[in-house]
């Protein structure tokens, strides 16, 4: 286990090292790869991008415009002036490296001659400066007519768009509508016909091995269905973290199967129709969507099962009960079929280029159809869980989401109205809204369900995994920081399966991804602020750069402080301090990187500084002073980390010195947050700055008449004895003489490990020197009492004994009755040891 982590240490080490590397080689890569001889390919590539414009902008002007055509249109315009930008880009360091050459050469001195060389050269880089500034100026302004003809294209869509859903019809109940209908439908079945006879002779040319072939592909296919789903169950179960991320992840399975099998049984077929001769154009084109939209109807269906999961309830995603998921288990599936039936039918009627009635009639079919089954699902889904919520066996029915009743009566209110329109003649209109109803269940679903697994994916692989036998390195697998980066990369992934789920409900509307993804990459070119460029390739690898130097940074910081720095002869403190600098460097290193990864030399940070400057003069002096206090700290190490330290009332253990502030441990384990700025100021009293032993030390009273050298021998014993005394310093005993009541004063000395173990040594030790001369019959000092007696020899005379006086109060003695003179007895000597 230690081996491996030293092994994952050291690789992850050498991968930071390595990427950084790779990323100080990025900016100097397009040098590498812009020869100098590529101005006739870009000039090239440049007049066929102007002829091209050309034949769209005369497309789009005729009238009137074919509105199929438009998309197509606009997508040649969009990646014209993505070619226009990438010329420009690529000419300008040629450009730039013209004029500075030309600069170098300098003017041509008045009255003199060049040299031929220098003149010929001189020539010869003006004119290339010339091709190439007009080059540039060629590929901006195309770059902005198709800009143009972008915009316009989109405002031509839109139009068209609105046209279209705005346009009525007359009524299907009437009967001018079915009179054309009847009159039109002739010409159409003919062409459709014509499709049909191309499908027959494709089958009847078609041969039999072909079919064998193709049966037993699709067999195999849905053999490999069963044992795939078999064979991911078990994975899923035995091999994936328990959890949430077991059930996400068996989502995901099914719903690759549910869109992979019917696609690889679309592709057999129409690879088999094409074995053995090819298919006439529009047969194949259709059969080419065909293998299109039945992967969508199997994605459907596999995202509806997988979250109703009807026959695992455990493995249930949402919180959906076991009723509304059985009544509701067909709905996936049959959305699915009917999704494929709409496709095939839209394109079977763009293909043959039916008539307006007919349009009209699959319009209404798709209605119907469509719109019929997402009113019964949602009847059937309403209908259930009211009857569960009704159920008086839920003792703890769920509340319905706020959220969720908006949508349902949204829905009603979508069929309703795409109803009505197809009775009013606004057929368009209402097969739109029907459909782009269900895209919106279809891309709210798919939301759903990737947010739940990237979720479950982040906090089971990074967040604290409480079984986890393998110790947490300090650095880098911090539980509280894994927790907080699954918890980032969650919401990021959120954020961003948001904007894409907005992307694609706004595809139906003239803007889909794949265009709206090409005008965001216009967007690379970046904005320019003074002379310096900020586009999103350079803040994305500002950020790489600073992510990759600060793993490196706290790599090497953590190497620091769990190998080099203890085999030095560091003393703890200094360890921590230098460790702490070392970061505090690499941070300002890592940001200084990523600084001139943007293009931002440290020269031109100089104005922010002196805008901080103002903010510190007024508001920000305590935050500087402590800063400069810290760096103070750390360097002359005045205090360190395990001090034992005394400041203005506060005594106790540094336990960490900041860049702002140190932390003092006091005795009681609370906390003390001291400002640096009042280590440099104040006086501050370091117990164990220069020598960190304790001293013991005790005084102890004896009377006159002991024996001083047995007492000296009877506390240097309990010095011996006792663990925590030192040996070298050697402990001591002194006699500091004889006080005025006449005891010898002891005073006793040793030497402890630690300030902080003083106290604890001196008490033991006091306890075992009172036995010790208890056991040997050993008298100590006493308070000395006072017998007052008159001067006269009056035997009747009353005698008063008082205490010492310092335990007489002056209130006592101005009470106290008064005495003729009297003289002093000495109290009788009294045996065994006293207090």
């Amino acid at each position: 286990m230690i081996l491996s982590s030293v092994l994952r240490r050291r690789a992850a080490w050498a991968l930071a090292s390595l990427l950084l590397l790779v990323l100080f080689a990025l900016p100097a890569a397009p040098a590498w790869a812009a020869p100098d001889d590529t101005s006739e390919q870009i000039a090239t590539e440049l007049a066929g991008a102007r002829k091209s414009l050309d034949q769209v902008r005369a497309a789009s002007a005729k009238d009137p415009v074919d509105p199929a055509e438009l998309p197509q249109l606009r997508a040649t315009a969009i990646e014209i002036q993505a070619k226009a930008d990438k010329a420009a880009d690529a000419l300008a360091p040629q450009l730039t490296s013209i004029e500075a050459r030309l600069s170098e050469l300098g003017d041509i001195p008045e009255g003199e001659t060049e040299a031929a060389d220098v003149a010929a050269r001189r020539a010869q880089l003006e004119k290339a400066r010339s091709t190439m500034d007009a080059q540039v100026k060629l590929a901006r302004l195309l770059s902005v007519e198709a800009g143009q003809s972008v915009d316009r294209i989109s405002s031509q869509r839109r139009a068209e768009f609105q046209a279209a859903l705005g346009k009525r019809t007359t009524s299907i109940l009437g009967t001018t509508f079915w009179t054309e209908f009847n009159n039109d439908l002739p010409r159409d079945t003919e062409r459709l016909l014509s499709i049909w006879d191309d499908a027959k002779q494709a089958v009847s040319e078609t041969a039999g091995l072909t079919w064998l072939g193709m049966l037993v592909a699709a067999i195999m296919i849905v053999a490999l269905r069963m044992w795939a789903a078999h064979r991911l169950l078990k994975i899923t179960a035995t091999r994936v973290p328990s959890g949430r991320l077991r059930r996400s992840f068996h989502s995901l399975t099914l719903v690759i199967l549910g869109f992979a099998i019917p696609g690889l049984l679309a592709v057999t077929f129409h690879t088999g129709l094409g074995w053995d001769a090819p298919l006439p154009r529009a047969l194949d084109t259709l059969l080419a969507g065909m293998v299109a939209a039945f992967c969508f109807g199997g994605y459907v269906g596999g995202l509806g099962g997988a979250l109703l999961s009807p026959y695992r309830s455990s493995w249930r995603l949402p919180p959906i009960t076991d009723p509304v998921a059985h009544s509701m288990r067909a709905f996936p599936v049959l959305l699915g079929v009917v999704l494929v039936f709409i496709w095939m039918v839209e394109r079977l009627t763009g293909q043959i280029s039916a008539s307006l009635p007919v349009t009209v009639a699959v319009n209404c079919l798709i209605i119907v159809v469509l719109g019929g089954l997402l009113a019964v699902g949602l009847s059937r889904f309403e209908h259930v869980r009211r009857r569960v919520a009704a159920d008086p066996q839920d003792q703890t029915p769920e509340p319905r989401p706020l959220w969720l009743s908006v949508m349902v009566g949204g829905a009603w209110i979508v069929l309703v109205t795409a109803f009505v329109c197809l009775l009013g003649g606004y057929v368009a209109f209402g097969s739109f809204i029907v459909k782009q109803l269900a895209w919106t269940l279809i891309v709210l679903c798919s939301v759903y369900l990737f947010a739940v697994l990237a979720e479950d994916t982040f906090m089971t692989l990074l967040a604290r995994n409480a079984t986890s036998s393998e110790p947490a390195q300090p650095e880098l697998a911090q539980p509280q920081m894994r927790e907080q980066a699954a918890v980032l990369l969650s919401g990021i992934t959120r954020v961003l399966l948001a904007l894409f789920a907005l992307l694609l409900l706004l595809a139906p509307f003239g803007a889909g991804p794949v265009e709206l993804f090409q005008r965001i990459d216009q967007l690379r070119g970046g904005v320019s602020i003074g002379e310096v460029n900020i586009n999103p390739s350079r803040v994305a690898q500002a950020f790489l750069v600073l992510g990759l130097t600060l793993i490196a940074v706290r790599l090497f910081k953590g190497w620091l402080s769990r190998r080099y720095l203890p085999t030095t002869q560091l003393d703890p403190g200094m360890q921590s301090s230098a460790s702490t600098l070392f970061g505090y460097t690499g941070v300002v290193v890592a940001v200084a990187l990523a600084l001139s990864s943007i293009g931002i030399g440290l020269e031109r940070v100089a104005w922010i500084a002196s805008a901080l400057s103002v903010g510190i003069g007024f508001g920000l002096q305590a935050v500087v002073q402590n800063f400069v206090s810290g760096l103070i700290l750390l360097a002359e190490r005045p205090v360190k980390v395990g001090d034992w330290v005394s400041l203005g009332g506060i005594e106790g253990d540094i336990q960490r010195v900041n860049v702002r502030a140190t932390e003092i441990q006091m005795a009681d384990r609370s906390t003390v947050i001291v400002p640096n700025s009042e280590f440099i100021t104040k006086t501050v009293r370091n117990v164990t700055h220069a020598n960190p032993l304790g001293l013991v030390q005790i005084k102890l009273p004896m009377p006159l008449s002991t024996d001083a050298s047995e007492v000296r021998e009877i506390i240097l014993a309990a010095f011996a004895e006792h663990a925590g005394v030192l040996e070298t310093p050697a402990p001591n005993v002194w006699l500091d003489g004889v006080d005025t009541t006449g005891n010898l004063m002891f005073n006793a000395s040793a030497y402890v490990a630690s300030p902080r173990a003083a106290y604890g040594v001196r008490s033991a030790i006091l306890f075992d020197v009172l036995a010790r001369l208890r056991e040997a019959n050993m008298a100590m000092y006493r308070p000395a009492a006072m017998v007052l007696q008159p001067a006269h020899d009056d035997a009747d005379a009353p005698v008063a004994q008082a205490s010492t006086p310092a335990s007489r109060t002056k209130d006592s003695a101005d009470d106290a009755p008064r005495l003729p003179p009297s003289r002093a007895v000495a109290p009788p000597d009294q045996s065994g040891p006293g207090t």
